[in-house]
């Protein structure tokens, strides 16, 4: 490990609020190593949202356990606490809520019912570097958060991932679960004392050279931040004028960081229509997220029929707009004169 991992690590941790922190080379892998040091095993069942990339739903099964889907509310569109509060049981031993595209969920009420309950909280954090909740930082509320810089993340490395906790005793035991299993005493490349394994371990080691990326989108992490929510102001003042879109609001309190654009429309026929319409403009859309429990593989495995009205219902609606930091006001402009020509013209 480098002194531009470690570098990375202390002013990640620092930025966050958090005691410690470990890089790894992606979030799923970070994940996948908080589960296992957590000790969520086959016994275990994990609550999550259906509505969120697929990695959250099968960190419980990376480690035998069995996830167990929640719906999600309709204003920030993560895990919905009063639903999450039906779906506990004796075997409940974590639950994973998921800041979805950038807005934090109701991660208060959520971390108030797993304190009460005595589980795990773990803050799938990998959407919304650097949001916050009445001026703390999304990722300080769990017992460990991950994130993700992928490609299309806030702060982003080509791919990487870290993961973030207060407790010395699950960093010690992550770190060697990140490699290997070895017990690192000083600088690998700067000493020749042998090191011992003490565990089993992985290959999840991020690279000095994306740690060094990491570093120079963290030194201007907070201009990334504001161009993309000046970005998105400038869509919101757009859009508001075409009646036929529904556009998410940002609460009260919470500081929404936009990693996806996101607007609903009135059904996933009309979404169709409008996605081809802006493609052959050269405008690609994407739809973040169609629900984990109807994918192919969740299907299969016996989770096909289950009921999250509220997942279905913003699934079938949402739709994600172009959005990165040096998106242009004409291009925005763009985007929005084609939306409002579609339905001007081709929504008939």
């Amino acid at each position: 490990i480098g002194p531009e991992i470690e570098k990375f690590e202390t002013s990640l941790a620092q930025y966050i609020g958090r005691k410690h922190c470990i890089a790894f080379n992606s979030g799923t892998s970070a994940g996948h190593a908080a589960l296992i040091a957590l000790g969520i095993n086959a016994k275990s069942e994990v609550l999550v949202p259906s509505f969120t990339f697929i990695s959250t739903a099968n960190w419980p099964l990376m480690v035998q356990a069995s996830p167990k889907f929640a719906d999600i509310e309709i204003q920030t569109y993560g895990m919905d606490p009063n639903d999450l509060e039906t779906k506990i049981s004796k075997k409940t031993k974590a639950i994973i809520p998921v800041h979805y595209g950038g807005l934090p969920c109701k991660i208060d009420e959520i971390k108030e019912i797993s304190n009460k309950n005595k589980f795990y909280l773990i803050e799938d954090a990998a959407e919304s570097f650097g949001a916050s909740l009445n001026g703390r930082k999304i990722g300080s509320f769990g017992t460990v958060s991950i994130f993700s810089f992928a490609g299309n993340k806030i702060l982003t490395t080509g791919e990487g991932g870290a993961l973030c906790t207060d407790s010395k005793e699950l960093y010690e035991k992550i770190k060697l679960i990140r490699s290997h299993g070895r017990q690192l005493h000083s600088g690998y490349f700067s000493s020749m004392q042998d090191h011992d394994y003490y565990s089993l371990g992985y290959n999840w080691r991020m690279s000095s050279i994306t740690a060094a990326l990491g570093l120079s989108q963290l030194d201007k992490i907070e201009k990334i931040i504001d161009m993309r929510r000046k970005n998105a102001k400038y869509y919101q003042s757009k859009l508001k004028k075409i009646k036929e879109i529904t556009l998410q609001e940002e609460p009260s309190g919470f500081k929404h960081v936009y990693q996806f654009y996101s607007i609903l429309l009135r059904n996933s026929t009309i979404r169709t229509k409008l996605m081809n319409f802006l493609a052959s403009k050269g405008i690609m859309t994407r739809i973040f997220f169609k629900p984990v429990h109807r994918t192919m593989f969740f299907s299969k495995i016996g989770y096909g029929s289950l009921n999250l009205p509220n997942t279905e219902k913003i699934s079938k609606q949402i739709l994600s707009l172009p959005m990165f930091p040096t998106l242009r006001k004409d291009e925005i402009n763009y985007m929005v004169d084609s939306i409002a020509e579609f339905f001007e013209y081709a929504d008939k």
